[in-house]
């Protein structure tokens, strides 16, 4: 994956959207004023969010020119400038990254004036994208375009050039916020739904891929949801509309002329692979970036993971429909709130969610000491729990589980193909476990048996078919008073972290 900006001799390009008080300025002076966001007025909505900007009457449209000519203004150019201590080099060897065609080049001599002597500082200008989105100069772009940036220059499709000063960044989603000082109201455009969009729905680029200048592009959601490695946060929309180096930070416009995404990376070598962040996670995060100027991130504190068929079943609900709850940290928010290892849950503030990744994300978007209401589902009965978050600690993740497999059934007592241990103060020593802990010890697993390539030696059985277990008697207790009979639901201790495993007969 590589993020789409401009670098090497010509530097990095950036274009931006404006957004804040109209799509542009000719429809403030019209007098179609937008909806202010919840942010006290930072970006502006449409009222209707699928009404388009033109007037309906020829639709479809003939031509996206009219649309693209009202969009422009409020794309800009971002220059920036960074102070680099130059790598010193030896002779005959090709700068990182470079294109292997310039290789041949540096059989001799230095072309492009690489061999400094240690210490010499060097000016390095880059470019890239980003969009404006309040009419007093409030700009989003991408975290990589102005990261360690020494000066950042904006300019505007009529050439006027302004100094830019970073208003707040975020690595981990690859965002961040600038202002300019205007002495006029700047032209912006309105920041839309992303959840809205589905896979097929025409979208525009707006850039300035390699330097040439804006260049507009269209095409179509390809798909939603998309993970590239770049974070914990990872929640990309793949458009075939031509993203290139140099539209990074740029907007994705819908059909409407409205942004639902930031143009951010493209996989190197791809063709018709583009990836943006979506809108409404910048929506959820620039209110922070303004205040704060960084993200700080709530914690509910749960391990969770992804409800697979087998859970579902176990737990009488259909397959990702909502989050398993794996373990609820003693003393953490969840666990002041009365949460439960084995709740699921099935929304978050009212928006539904399927995968663990997806209640990540979304509760990182909260401030700590933020209220949020979670809809679970406990025991086949649905409960509405408040809960005040956390602050997420750096380097903290949650627990996600998830594992799962089949096996062969096996009968009550030795079952499970286990060779089990009480968990004594010694085994909780060894594990790293709080002296006093409950459960039984997994010493062995039989290659042979059901659990073989699920538990592990070293885990410790803390539940068997929802019910507590203190050692290896337990387990053969519960397991002879029968149930269900094709499976067994074990909730196992794995280092610091608590999950769910279904072992099927």
């Amino acid at each position: 994956m590589r993020k789409c900006g401009v670098s090497g001799t010509l530097g990095w390009v950036a274009v931006g959207v404006l957004v804040a008080g109209g799509l542009v300025a000719a429809f403030t002076s019209e007098g179609r004023a937008g909806t202010p966001g919840p942010a006290g007025g930072l970006w502006q909505e449409r009222p209707g969010a699928s009404a388009p900007v033109l007037e309906r009457g020829a639709s479809p449209l003939a031509s996206l020119a009219p649309l693209v000519k009202q969009l422009q203004p409020a794309v800009v150019n971002i220059y920036t400038t960074q102070v680099v201590k130059p790598r010193v080099m030896r002779r005959g060897q090709m700068p990182r990254g470079l294109d292997p065609f310039f290789e041949e080049f540096f059989g001799g001599g230095d072309p492009f004036g690489l061999q400094q002597s240690p210490g010499r500082e060097l000016k390095r200008d880059s470019l890239g994208s980003g969009f404006i989105i309040s009419a007093d100069g409030y700009l989003l772009t991408n975290h990589h375009v102005v990261a360690d940036a020494s000066e950042i220059r904006v300019r505007l499709e009529d050439d006027h050039t302004y100094v830019a000063k970073v208003i707040g960044s975020d690595p981990k989603t690859d965002l961040a916020l600038l202002k300019i000082e205007p002495k006029r109201p700047l032209p912006f455009v309105f920041l839309g739904d992303s959840d809205k969009l589905e896979v097929g729905d025409w979208v525009i680029a707006i850039g300035n891929p390699f330097g040439l200048g804006r260049t507009v592009t269209a095409g179509i959601i390809s798909g939603k949801g998309r993970v590239l490695g770049h974070g914990p946060y990872d929640d990309f929309l793949q458009t075939d509309a031509s993203i290139n180096p140099g539209n990074s930070g740029g907007p994705l416009f819908d059909a409407a002329g409205n942004v639902i995404g930031i143009n951010t990376a493209i996989i190197a070598g791809g063709s018709g692979v583009g990836f943006a962040v979506p809108v409404n996670l910048a929506k959820d995060l620039l209110p922070q970036l303004r205040s704060a100027g960084k993200v700080t991130r709530g914690w509910l504190g749960v391990g969770i993971q992804d409800l697979s068929e087998e859970l579902a079943e176990k737990f009488g609900v259909e397959p990702e429909s909502g989050v398993l709850l794996g373990q609820v940290f003693e003393g953490g928010p969840a666990d002041k709130a009365g949460l439960r290892a084995g709740d699921i849950v099935l929304r978050l503030d009212g928006r539904q969610v399927r995968e663990a990744r997806q209640l990540t994300s979304r509760v990182a978007t909260y401030a700590p000491g933020a209220k949020v209401e979670l809809e679970v589902l406990r025991d086949g009965k649905k409960l509405s729990v408040q809960v005040v978050l956390g602050e997420r600690e750096k380097g903290e993740a949650m627990a996600l589980g998830g594992e799962g497999g089949e096996g062969t059934a096996a009968e009550a007592g030795q079952a499970l193909g286990l060779q089990l241990s009480p968990l004594t103060p010694e085994w909780a020593r060894k594990l790293g476990l709080s002296e006093g802990s409950r459960g039984a010890v997994v010493e062995e697993v039989d290659p042979a048996g059901p659990t073989a390539g699920l538990v592990r030696t070293g885990d410790v059985v803390l539940e068997v078919n929802r019910q507590r277990v203190t050692g290896p008697g337990d387990v053969a207790r519960v397991l002879s008073r029968g149930g269900a009979k094709d499976s067994v639901l074990l909730r196992i201790q794995r280092g610091n972290g608590q999950l769910f495993l279904v072992v099927k007969r």
